[in-house]
């Protein structure tokens, strides 16, 4: 797909976006059943609000953005992060590296959460248009997300890293969730960790940083990990790691987390 060919906002885009009861509705889904991921993406979507679209239509415009929807036309962001063997030449405090030893030893890909979101809403439901490309670099790019954060997978770093992200694209969907999956936390361990502080030492952290979603991801990929961070003003997540030292002390590890019940965020 040349996603240069396409409108920048296609009629029949939905950009309604505020609905609380809908959210609410797929919220008490998501908390019957805790791996019905679907749910998640219905949250987003009914709260998405309107100064997301406005960020993306503002970026859509843009020199930098044409130039990477006509790379990514060719090669989308999922399988160029993919294609390990693409970066075998980066050093081993690359970007690159960093992304690959995370993503092998949690077992992902970027095309995973590709085939997650079209089984919410498959790919002939979406509206063709250029936001449409930009709602997919925010997809793609989740993990990446990760690596430049320091946000790990556990429970609290996904909800640390939303309430980031939400700072970052306003979405009010991934702010409830944030929030939600801190609480979900709280009632699994009944710890004494300042966890809502966390999640607003994330807030913090992406409102200071650049906007991620706006970086030439090719060339990010190939520099030093501290560098870009600090190219990109990404700060350190102090409360979120001092939240898992207390975690630990009080013998809640990972796995004893509640995580699945909160990873969906």
């Amino acid at each position: 797909m040349n996603w240069l060919d396409l409108p920048l906002l296609h009629p029949n885009r939905d950009i309604t976006g505020f609905r609380p009861f809908k959210a609410l509705s797929h919220f008490r889904k998501l908390v019957a059943d805790k791996e019905d991921t679907k749910q998640v993406f219905h949250i987003i979507d009914a709260l998405k609000g309107r100064k997301v679209q406005a960020q993306a239509e503002e970026f859509l415009k843009s020199p930098n953005a044409r130039g990477f929807m006509q790379r990514e036309s060719i090669l989308p962001v999922a399988d160029m992060l993919d294609d390990h063997s693409r970066w075998d030449d980066c050093g081993p405090n690359t970007v690159a590296q960093h992304y690959i030893r995370f993503m092998k030893r949690e077992g992902l890909t970027a095309n995973g959460l590709v085939e997650e979101s079209y089984a919410w809403r498959p790919r002939e439901e979406r509206p063709e248009d250029q936001v449409e490309w930009y709602i997919s670099r925010l997809r793609d790019t989740h993990d990446l997300f990760h690596i430049l954060t320091g946000y790990g997978r556990d429970a609290l770093g996904e909800a640390a890293l939303l309430g980031f992200s939400y700072e970052q694209n306003h979405n009010l969907g991934v702010k409830f969730i944030a929030y939600a999956a801190a609480r979900q936390i709280k009632k699994v361990t009944e710890t004494k960790a300042p966890l809502y502080d966390a999640i607003r030492e994330g807030r913090a952290l992406g409102r200071a940083a650049a906007t991620l979603a706006h970086m030439d991801v090719e060339a990010v990929m190939r520099e030093d990990i501290d560098v870009v961070r600090k190219m990109l003003s990404i700060g350190e997540p102090v409360i979120y790691r001092q939240c898992l030292a207390q975690l630990d002390a009080e013998g809640f590890a990972e796995q004893n987390l509640g995580l699945s019940e909160v990873q969906a965020a």
